[in-house]
């Protein structure tokens, strides 16, 4: 950390890195002008490559020179003359209004416009400019007054697509390399080859950033028609690539939904195999009245779920839809309630009511522990270590990895079916117990998206090994991964264990009006399917107890 800290020039080679990376496990994906870009940064003067890179680094692609003053730069004008030569940044680029509120302060707007302004809003000034001011202009036109300079990158989409070839996705950013040099953020160090890289096609990366094109357009609020247009009609043949393409797909419908436009809405979730669209599907023909067609389609998603979340849903629209039409009523079983407790408690000042219960319940030979969804997930992350950082094909391409890259794919546990029972099977013996202690020990404080390093410490670790039982473990376990999606979440607010006995119980909390939601309702099933003690709590504030 040290070392990184003295280096002034750390993020540049981080970002040569990246370079280095992509050029040599992603060459034949490049295209020419990616290939001399990649060639001419390195010719180009330090202090140039170093204010390049400032620049990608940070949020946007237009920068005042004002702003761009780092120590081991020095002037950013001279810097810059290099990146200009090159095309890769353009000087006193055209602004429309909005681009130039976008780099000025209030009081810089007042003395470009005129102090009579200064008593509006940043916000209603914009507003009030704006029919007078429709054409762009330069920035040294906009701004005489204020003796700066601007500077417009011309290479975001360059660098994004260098990024999104390194880590496989669009999310991870620049700052993965800061938080990894400061020991702030530490990662499991995976071997992969060469042969180990998220995308083998051009057309693969070209095709996740349109997509992600897409997607940020419509998240800023752009028609539906106008994104549809641009969303491809064919399905990916990279299961990947569709996976994604479904999840807008899903998206753009629903969105459909909300305006009352059910027919674009029903084409779209028709032809959809993303997870979700098939109940929407039957939710948009029943609002169309058209139950006999939802009726079909749901008899049909009965017969073979694609879900736990299906299933459910399932269970309460076929007994609706066989009503509309007539057909005789249908009971749902009868579901075995879970252990109810119901508390009265002085209404906290600042505590939320899961802390307010278990400060209730616990004691020194029954403490509580607020968890969630934490421990059952880190002990599974835990135990399994080896199997979920086992370098397989697809899976890891970068060293900056919490989890395999296909994680949350359907085949996430069947492409590692042996290498987890293998894991699983260590629970018919007491090696598990020394597996997950060895393992906390060992990998304390690396990356895993399952272990919460911030709750786990020996304490909790021993009261669940001890109080739990290996047969409940491995069911837990077993269930998340079939589908770790969705089944990572819902698990109970707080455990309660007692050692003495060697026992424990999972507590869902429920404040006043709160309700169990589906996702807790399932696995609050499952843990009564398999003998689990489990319990909702529903609480009541003391103070308003007098007027129920």
């Amino acid at each position: 950390m040290r070392q990184a800290l003295e280096n002034r020039f750390y993020y540049l080679d981080n970002f040569r890195q990246v370079l280095a990376w992509v050029g040599e496990r992603h060459g034949d994906l490049l295209d020419d002008a990616e290939r001399s870009f990649i060639d001419r940064f390195q010719q180009t003067p330090q202090t140039s490559q170093a204010l390049l890179v400032r620049m990608v680094m940070r949020k946007g692609t237009l920068f005042r020179a004002s702003k761009l003053r780092y120590a081991e730069i020095g002037c950013p004008l001279q810097a810059a003359a290099a990146l200009v030569e090159q095309g890769w940044i353009e000087p006193d680029p055209a602004l429309d209004l909005i681009q130039l509120f976008g780099l000025l302060k209030k009081d810089e707007l007042l003395r470009v416009f005129g102090a009579a302004l200064g008593g509006q809003r940043k916000s209603d000034l914009l507003q009030a400019l704006l029919a007078e001011h429709a054409q762009p202009k330069r920035f040294a036109s906009w701004c005489e007054a204020l003796g700066d300079t601007a500077f417009a990158l011309t290479i975001n989409d360059l660098c994004d697509r260098l990024r999104l070839m390194f880590f496989g996705n669009i999310h991870q950013d620049w700052s993965e390399f800061v938080l990894a040099d400061l020991g702030i953020f530490r990662y499991e160090q995976v071997t992969f080859s060469l042969e180990s890289r998220a995308f083998h096609l051009r057309a693969e990366v070209d095709a996740y950033l349109h997509l992600h094109r897409c997607r940020e357009r419509f998240e800023a609020g752009e028609s539906v028609e106008d994104v549809l247009a641009e969303v491809p009609t064919t399905p990916y043949a990279n299961d990947w690539l569709e996976n994604r393409r479904g999840k807008l797909l899903l998206g753009l419908a629903r969105q459909c939904e909300r305006v009352g436009d059910l027919s674009l809405a029903l084409r779209l979730h028709a032809a959809n195999h993303y997870p979700g669209a098939r109940e929407r599907a039957i939710r948009v023909l029943e609002r169309c009245e058209q139950p006999e067609a939802a009726l079909q389609l749901g008899l049909a998603a009965e017969a073979a779920p694609e879900s736990e979340h299906e299933a459910q849903q399932l269970q309460r629209i076929l007994p609706r839809l066989r009503r509309t039409l007539g057909g005789p009523a249908s009971r749902r079983a009868s579901i075995a309630q879970p252990h109810r407790m119901d508390l009265v408690l002085p209404r906290p000042a600042a505590m939320s009511v899961e802390h307010a219960v278990r400060e209730h319940l616990t004691s020194r030979a029954a403490p509580v522990y607020y968890v969630e969804n934490a421990l059952i997930n880190s002990l599974l992350g835990l135990l399994c270590w080896d199997a979920i950082f086992a370098p397989l094909p697809g899976a890891f391409f970068h060293p900056f990895h919490a989890a395999p890259a296909d994680l949350a794919r359907p085949d996430f546990y069947a492409r590692r079916a042996g290498l987890f029972d293998a894991c699983l099977s260590k629970l018919g013996t007491d090696e598990y117990r020394d597996c997950i202690r060895r393992v906390f020990r060992d990998k304390a404080g690396l990356q895993s998206q399952f272990v919460s390093w911030g709750l786990l410490d020996e304490t909790l670790l021993g009261l669940a090994l001890d109080c739990i039982p290996a047969e409940h473990l491995k069911a837990f376990f077993t269930r998340i991964l079939q589908d770790v999606t969705n089944h990572r979440s819902g698990l109970p607010d707080l455990i309660q264990f007692w050692p003495d006995e060697q026992r424990y119980q999972l507590i869902e909390v429920k404040g006043p009006g709160d309700r169990l939601q589906d996702n807790q309702k399932r696995w609050i099933a499952f843990a009564q399917n398999h003998q689990m003690p489990i319990a909702v709590c529903y609480v009541q504030w003391a103070d308003s107890s007098r007027d129920l």
